[in-house]
């Protein structure tokens, strides 16, 4: 896809560009779909849970039913948002990102690491809103100065130095996943924006440096590693984890148990409503129930990847790229790593795992997207 081509300027009428009507409807309901599926699921796998914790079966559920409620709220103020006027504001909430995670790496750790600000009625995980405005600063970068960087590769040192300053706080928490998501989604914002692919070498030469000297460094992400390529030598350890995800995943057949019918979730894995959802509903609902969560998920990146195609600007184009690819592609590698094709990692299911923060950033992604899906239709200069 051309996404770095030359295009006409939108004339902006803020109310007849972005009418509901232009709005892209069927990516709309995909993630509506998947929202209904995810809330189902976290009550299987929560209900449990809860009442072991001395809870209401519901807890969980009643919560994650009012995120993603303020959730259609962000959705839909980030819809109508005049996007060129949020541009002057980039940079400012850049630097508030990295504020706000450097003092997240200054908060009390939880099961040994620093991921959240406490805020009383929720933990606030400043990572997960760190990824729309990466992608938003890295758009509105590469439509301001797409020629400049045609004309000198050094030009993309800035944008990449603002990226690992922001990937590296999230790393130090400590947490990996997250950055190597971001990372891998920011080369295909890079290449999208027409970046030669020599000069991106460098980056995942670089990216791969930082791996290798994170996995000597931390002796649980080399345990992590041998965990992945044979987690059933040591089931009842190290592995024990993926091992139970494996047997839930495998254990669900064609279409599985039964809603609320799975094993793994009887304090098999801890937390199983979180990062590990995926096995329990691929249990339950078996591999017609995956592969109808996979295939809501392929439909939202073809549609988002349409909707990046037809924007009527390189900011705005790159802006659905990435934002598509983060929820997208944050999915698949959640499903791969419960299903034992890449290491573990904690990142959770966008609209399944349990969490504010996760639902929040995905539903305010998905009203960019649906914003700048709403411009098709607009009148040209």
């Amino acid at each position: 896809m051309d996404f770095a081509s030359k295009r006409q300027k939108l004339s902006y009428n803020v109310i007849a560009n972005r009418s509901l009507k232009y709005m892209d409807y069927p990516f709309f309901f995909i993630v509506v779909g998947l929202l209904v599926i995810g809330l189902v699921s976290l009550f299987s796998a929560s209900a449990l849970y809860a009442a072991n914790k001395g809870l209401d079966t519901l807890f969980y559920t009643k919560k994650q039913a009012l995120y993603i409620l303020l959730g259609f709220g962000l959705m839909a103020a980030a819809a109508r948002v005049d996007l060129e006027k949020v541009r002057p504001y980039i940079k400012p909430a850049v630097l508030l990102t990295l504020v706000l995670l450097g003092v997240t790496l200054l908060m009390p750790t939880v099961a040994g690491v620093r991921r959240w600000i406490p805020l009383g009625f929720m933990k606030l995980q400043m990572s997960e809103f760190a990824k729309p405005v990466l992608l938003l600063y890295l758009a509105d970068f590469f439509d301001r100065n797409a020629s400049r960087i045609q004309a000198d590769w050094r030009e993309l040192l800035k944008p990449f130095t603002v990226a690992m300053l922001m990937l590296g706080l999230i790393a130090a928490e400590p947490d990996l996943g997250t950055p190597a998501l971001l990372f891998a989604v920011m080369l295909g914002v890079f290449f999208a924006a027409g970046v030669k692919l020599r000069y991106l070498l460098a980056p995942i030469g670089l990216g791969l440096l930082v791996f290798i000297e994170e996995m000597a460094r931390k002796p649980y992400r080399i345990a992590r590693l041998k965990n992945f390529l044979s987690p059933w030598q040591d089931a009842s350890g190290t592995g024990y984890q993926l091992v139970q995800s494996l047997l839930a995943v495998g254990s669900g057949g064609w279409f599985g148990k039964g809603l609320g019918a799975s094993k793994l979730k009887l304090m098999y894995l801890p937390e199983p409503h979180t990062d590990f959802i995926f096995p329990v509903v691929a249990e339950e609902l078996g591999l017609a129930g995956g592969l109808l969560i996979t295939g809501l998920f392929a439909g939202l990146l073809v549609k988002g990847a349409r909707i990046a195609r037809n924007a009527p600007s390189l900011y705005t184009s790159l802006a659905a790229l990435g934002l598509t690819l983060v929820i997208t592609l944050q999915a698949f590698f959640n499903i791969a790593m419960t299903t034992g094709l890449i290491p573990t990692k904690g990142i959770p299911l966008p609209f399944f795992s349990y969490g504010g923060s996760s639902i929040w950033s995905s539903m305010l992604m998905v009203g960019l997207i649906l914003n700048i899906s709403a411009h098709r239709s607009g009148k040209w200069e």
